[in-house]
């Protein structure tokens, strides 16, 4: 009974919406008709136009494009009724694809925002702009103002005002950025061509003329600044100091400044042409729309051709300039430090870690060991006779420390930027500074006391209410090149337990990193947009991983088939804990320096080389006064 109530319900609303939209008798209206909308080219009200100019290049001949484009425009304004010329708006030697530093483009755009126009006049949508989003963004930006202001764009012969423009207006706004993409993409494989066939772009540098083939020779009076910036820097003076010097010397910059800075400095100082030596493509351009350019890390093709053009400086000057740079943010201020192999007593092998030294890379800790020991020193499980009586433990494994989580572990943590010892860690040495050691061969690391005048002395612990606690280190300059010598992935994180070693008032911790634990971040194992769902996954469905909110703990694959190592490889492991005195004797040691520099200007010939030149200066000054 209800179901049939509801459908005459439903029936009967059906019925009166019907009848009212059957509607009335036409001829019972009274139509006012809406004013005729006037084509673009019959409208001759009065209009406040602006016309917009672009040139791509800032090249001399492209002025002509330029003028004629300004030309043409104040034609077409004063030949068409009604309208009234309120400024050419014009850009000069810049790109349409963005709008960094198009600034008469800003400043029409404000204008239209102040009601000074009514009317945008230009070429074409890609002298308005190559960028998609920039064009159809302005255009309905102006078309919602009020009034609205309308761009005419005369070759494709749209008005953005008319109410069928905007379809036509993206797809050849979208033709002309990915034009704009085509150039960007046939510019950079030109550039590739040259570079590949050793023609080089070699821009001005202070020092350097350009002879008529464009080869780079030397002007003799700026290589004078350029000879006083090199010595004074290898000498010890700082690039602050250096700018004071040469703005108090009225030296000029290659653009005739006479006031310089630091950064103007450190320009000059690693510049490789100085050398006689030219590095292609030290930056790139990864986006053709917003034309930032980035430092070039290995993302692009770099070619770099020695001895291209005389020198201005030695290359062994050259080279020690640079470690002094890569360095210099480390505190370090000496060109030519060495790597101490340790080569007696228990840290036999060990190689001392520069923490102030950026210049040393992987290679350099292998062949300063190499470079005394040729054979492998890889540990192998010990040969164990067990006598009668005893008890025979072969086959029985210590568990690994890794699997028991102790507030009181003697831990390090390593990233690429940092390295946190746990508060156990430091409380094992009486001591606020320690240096690092680490043997290539055996991949072990070791944490000894040191002075803190010692040059490898890094300060890890503070002492507060008579307890120590550990300082977190910076070790951007040594932390790199030793997760190459590891082996580890740069975005992980690294974390060892060691045990201390101690002989009477001696003591170090070593850490096996072998043993290491990797701590992944969670931002790595989750799915991105860019997830290949083809790919195999990092765990099974129904694999919960180790972990905490922010990484993921991952163990050497070699685990999987122990809980630990065997009982008499970990006994061997300790054995040194026995050792004598003379065993211990860890102070005779070798040294290594990478990349020797032989020809490298003494301090008393950079002494007499600053003298002469800022004499010199000054007599040229007088003279010319």
């Amino acid at each position: 009974m209800n179901n049939n109530k509801k459908a005459e319900n439903r029936l009967s609303q059906k019925e009166k919406i019907r009848r009212r939209y059957t509607g009335v008798n036409v001829d019972e209206l009274d139509v006012i008709p809406a004013l005729p909308q006037t084509s673009f080219y019959d409208d001759e009200s009065e209009k406040r136009v602006a016309v917009y100019a672009r040139v791509s290049t800032d090249d001399p001949r492209q002025t002509s494009s330029y003028e004629l484009q300004k030309n043409h425009y104040q034609d077409v304004v004063s030949r068409h009724p009604g309208w009234r010329l309120v400024e050419i708006y014009a850009d000069e030697g810049i790109s349409g694809t963005s709008l960094s530093h198009r600034d008469a483009f800003v400043r029409m755009i404000e204008d239209c925002h102040a009601a000074k126009i009514d009317l945008i006049v230009t070429k074409s949508v890609s002298r308005f702009a190559r960028n998609v989003l920039d064009c159809i963004g302005y255009v309905r930006q102006l078309a919602a103002l009020n009034p609205p202001i309308g761009v005419f764009f005369e070759t494709e012969n749209i008005y953005t005002l008319h109410s069928n423009s905007e379809m036509s207006l993206s797809f050849i706004s979208t033709l002309a950025q990915e034009e704009s993409h085509n150039k960007s993409e046939i510019m950079n494989a030109s550039i590739e061509m040259r570079f590949r066939r050793g023609i080089f772009l070699t821009p001005p540098l202070l020092g350097f003329d350009h002879n008529e083939e464009g080869t780079l020779v030397i002007n003799e009076e700026e290589a004078k600044t350029v000879r006083l910036i090199f010595f004074m820097y290898l000498y010890g003076y700082t690039c602050q100091e250096i700018a004071k010097i040469l703005t108090d010397l009225k030296r000029k910059t290659k653009l005739g400044n006479t006031s310089w800075s630091a950064n103007t400095v450190l320009q000059q100082l690693e510049n490789e042409r100085h050398c006689g030596d030219v590095l292609a493509r030290k930056t790139y351009t990864p986006n053709y729309l917003d034309h930032k350019s980035k430092k070039n890390k290995q993302n692009r093709n770099q070619y770099r051709k020695k001895e291209h053009h005389e020198a201005i400086i030695s290359r062994s000057d050259f080279i020690a300039v640079q470690r002094l740079i890569a360095s210099a943010k480390h505190g370090n201020a000496d060109p030519t430090p060495k790597l101490h192999v340790i080569t007696t007593g228990i840290l036999k092998g060990f190689i001392t870690v520069h923490p102030r030294w950026a210049a040393f890379k992987a290679s350099d800790y292998k062949k300063a060991y190499s470079a005394l020991y040729k054979t492998s020193n890889q540990e192998m499980e010990p040969s164990v006779t067990v006598e009668s009586g005893e008890f025979d433990l072969r086959g029985y494994e210590v568990a690994r420390a890794e699997f028991f989580d102790t507030a009181n572990q003697i831990r390090i943590t390593f990233s690429s930027k940092t390295v946190v010892f746990t508060t156990e860690c430091v409380r094992k040495l009486d001591s606020n500074h320690v240096e690092f050691l680490v043997h290539p061969e055996k991949f072990c690391f070791a944490v000894r006391p040191a002075e803190s005048k010692s040059k490898t002395a890094l300060h890890w612990s503070t002492v507060t209410n008579g307890q120590r606690y550990p300082r977190q280190i910076s070790g951007s300059a040594f932390l790199p090149n030793l997760f190459e010598l590891f082996g580890w992935n740069i975005s992980y994180k690294y974390r060892v337990i060691g045990t201390r070693k101690q002989y009477g008032t001696e003591s170090f911790i070593l850490f096996n990193l072998h043993d290491a634990e990797a701590l992944i971040p969670n931002s790595i194992l989750e799915k991105t947009e860019d997830y290949d769902s083809s790919e195999k996954p990092f765990f099974e469905d129904d694999v919960k991983p180790l972990g905490t909110k922010v990484s993921v703990s991952a163990y050497p694959k070699d685990w999987i088939h122990s809980f630990g190592n065997g009982f008499y490889y970990q006994a061997q492991a300790f054995e040194f804990a026995h050792l004598t005195e003379k065993d211990w004797n860890t102070e005779i040691k070798s040294t290594y320096e990478p990349e020797p520099l032989p020809d490298i200007t003494s301090k008393s010939d950079l002494k007499k080389h600053i003298d002469m030149i800022i004499l010199e200066i000054k007599e040229n000054t007088q003279y010319e006064c």
